[in-house]
Order: C-alpha cells, then sequence, then structure tokens
C-alpha cells in the first residue's frame, strides 16, 4: 500500500452531528530499536516490537460537527468561516486541561489532514489517561497517538460511503499514529509488531506497522514484561531531539546496518524458539540504544545509577540460575524486565527479592505481552 491508498474522499456528514469515541490502547516495548528518522516520520530501520497489555492509555474524542451554514442575520459568519480553515480542539489529560499538549497535537492535525480532511468540519475535545507514569521511558506517545488514531479511524468508518475491512482500518490508524508519534504505528496490533520495509519481513513497510506474519514459538507466547520504576519524572530529553542527533551522528550508519541485521536475527531466533539468542539480542540493542545516545553531539544520560545495579543484578541472578531474564531499555531510565511465563515465579520473587528496592518508592509495573487496542462502549 502507498499514501494515496489512505487518502479519504467519501465523506457524508449529513447524518453526523455529535458524539464521541473511546479507545484503549497498549504501549509497546521494542526488541530491536529504531533511533534515526527522516521526513515524514520514515524510520532509517527496521524495528519490531512487543506489544503490552496493562501499560495503555485511555482515550475519548468527543466530537460536534461544526455549523458553516450561511444564517441571515447572524454576526459570526466570519469567525465561524475562519474556525472552519483550522484545527479546533481542547486536550485534557488526567482530568485536567493541557494547552502544553496542544502543539504536537496540532502538528499531528496538519501532517494527517491530507489523509482525513474531515477534520476541520468539527470541534473536539480529548481526553487521555495513562495507567502508568507520562514521560518516564514509557513509550506514552506510542500509546497515545495510537488512541487518538483509532478514534479518528473510528470518526471516518461512521463518516465513510463505503464498507471499510478491518484490516484497511488497522493499517491507516497505523499509518495516521505514525505521523503522530513513530513507536505509535506498532501500538495497534500485538503481540509482535514490525514497522520498517526489511527483506526478510514479508508485508513489511516504512509506512506503518505489521503483524510479525511468522509462526511464533511457544517459548515467546504468554511472555512477561515488569517495568522497574526507576524514575517516575519526565526524561531529560525528549525522543524527539534524541532521534534528530542521529542525523551527523559518525556512528549512524553502522547502526542502522546493524539493527536491520538484528531484525533478521531476531526473525529467526522467534520461530525457533533459542532463548539464549533472544536475550544476546535484546540487551545489546538496549545498551546500543543509549550507546548512540551517549557518544551523539550533544551526548546525554537518560540511564541512572539505580538503573545500572538493575542490570548488574540481572546479569549476577542470570549467571547463578541459567535463567532466560534479561532486560531492555526504552529511551529512559526505567528497566523492562522480560522474561518467559515458565519462569514467572522464581523472577517475581527475585524482583521483589532484589530489583524492587532500586524502583523509585519500590514502585514497579507487572506487565505481559497483549494483543493490540480494544474500542469501548461507554453509555453516556
Amino acid at each position: 500500500m502507498t499514501e494515496t491508498d489512505f487518502i479519504f474522499n467519501n465523506i457524508n456528514l449529513s447524518n453526523i452531528t455529535n458524539g464521541s469515541i473511546t479507545w484503549k490502547t497498549p504501549s509497546n516495548i521494542a526488541l530491536v530499536k529504531y533511533w534515526g528518522k527522516r521526513e515524514p516520520q520514515i524510520p532509517e530501520n527496521a524495528s519490531i516490537s512487543f506489544t503490552l497489555d496493562s501499560c495503555f492509555t485511555l482515550t475519548t474524542l468527543e466530537y460536534k460537527k461544526l455549523n458553516t451554514e450561511r444564517s441571515e442575520g447572524s454576526h459570526d459568519n466570519t469567525r465561524v468561516a475562519e474556525r472552519s480553515r483550522s484545527h479546533n480542539f481542547e486536550i485534557y489529560f488526567e482530568g485536567e486541561k493541557k494547552d502544553e499538549f496542544k502543539p504536537k497535537i496540532t502538528t499531528f492535525f496538519k501532517r494527517i489532514e491530507k489523509y482525513v480532511p474531515f477534520l476541520k468540519d468539527f470541534d473536539f475535545i480529548i481526553k487521555s489517561q495513562n495507567s502508568f507514569p507520562h514521560s518516564s521511558g514509557i513509550a506514552s506517545s506510542a500509546s497515545g497517538m495510537g488512541a487518538l488514531a483509532l478514534c479518528i479511524m473510528s470518526l471516518e468508518r461512521s463518516l465513510s460511503g463505503v464498507e471499510m475491512t478491518d484490516e484497511y482500518f488497522n493499517r491507516k490508524a497505523s499509518f495516521l499514529a505514525r505521523l503522530g508519534s513513530g513507536s505509535a504505528c506498532r501500538s495497534i496490533e500485538g503481540p509482535l509488531i514490525v514497522w520498517g520495509n526489511h527483506p526478510e519481513i514479508e508485508g513489511s513497510s516504512d509506512l506503518f506497522g505489521v503483524k510479525f506474519p511468522y509462526k511464533i514459538h511457544e517459548n515467546f507466547k504468554n511472555y512477561h514484561d515488569t517495568i522497574l520504576l526507576v524514575d517516575e519524572g519526565e526524561k531529560q530529553v525528549s525522543s524527539t531531539v534524541g532521534h534528530q542527533l542521529m542525523y551527523n551522528h559518525p556512528l549512524a550508519k553502522q547502526r542502522f546496518q546493524q539493527a536491520n541485521n538484528n531484525i533478521s536475527r531476531i526473525s529467526k531466533v522467534l520461530q525457533n524458539g533459542d532463548l539464549k539468542a533472544f536475550v544476546e539480542i535484546v540487551e545489546s540493542e538496549a545498551l546500543t540504544l543509549h550507546a548512540m545516545m551517549m557518544t551523539s553531539n550533544p551526548y546525554f544520560i537518560l540511564m541512572k545509577p539505580n538503573t545500572l545495579k538493575i542490570i548488574n543484578e540481572i546479569w549476577g541472578f542470570r549467571a547463578q540460575t541459567n535463567s532466560n531474564i534479561c532486560f531492555t531499555l526504552d529511551a529512559g531510565a526505567n528497566v523492562h524486565v522480560l522474561f518467559p511465563e515458565s519462569e514467572k515465579e522464581i523472577v517475581n520473587d527475585f524482583i521483589k527479592s532484589n530489583l524492587m528496592q532500586f524502583c523509585q518508592e519500590n514502585h514497579y509495573i507487572c506487565d505481559s505481552i497483549g494483543k493490540g487496542a480494544n474500542q469501548l462502549l461507554i453509555n453516556s
């Protein structure tokens, strides 16, 4: 599919006046990372992620059709016409109005208006909340933009004069989400999503995420991800800035090639069940991501002392027990502890006895691999 396949022309506004749509959309954790992109939100290398379950964003999009018809004697015609040429919305997060979020949403709407031109026909109120701390290294922009894109796609489905398949719905939702936050395109479906064109992944695309197209070994089903909240505050450097620093990074080309090679490797591992190889690839990817941050110009460090203590504890535990526990990191200080269902009891005991002490106020989230987003039907 190409960009032109996602341009919406079958608009029927006659029967739509107002309403609301709610989607519950999970975050995701990349196993092979993408770090570096080009316009418009195109990844420099392919990535693959586990879709999470308990870490999600709940977003409600309230919409009301603008009245742009000229009424005799009205003094508001000029104002309404002007408003109809802009994107009209308010944003609330965790119950509080967040005007500081508006520039990012405005940029998102401008990027997608070619594909969903009906946006300017409505007033919107966006209400979101997370099940996890915002901007702390868990992919909140992924779940947030994913949820908003799905709400917009549900509105498009209502406005469409033709039948829309679920496959098209999900692909366009992923396509739109990508234009808000690159990793958001991996939060629409699950359990394993690939984003970025790769010659060994059938159907893969730079434009949207696709489900891992091959049979997943039993070892990787019902996988667990316990997120250790080392730092629940906002990151010192945004992911957007971090991606931009890859433009002139002296190791960028080698990194992009390494990531694409690791996609080839992990694709085989996910099919053959080799847990030891999985551990090696995933941990190497996590450390490489942070190595790129530490060697960019300007350079920065998002890991905290307790991040390193946790990593060393995991390495020691694995050496002693031959466990298949491993860690990965997003662009933040928090540690994602990954382990198979068969080791749930022993790893949970280890987390409580050895790792919890390194978390801020002993906070951590027990999560597992999920199946993707769900629309919620809420009675008003």
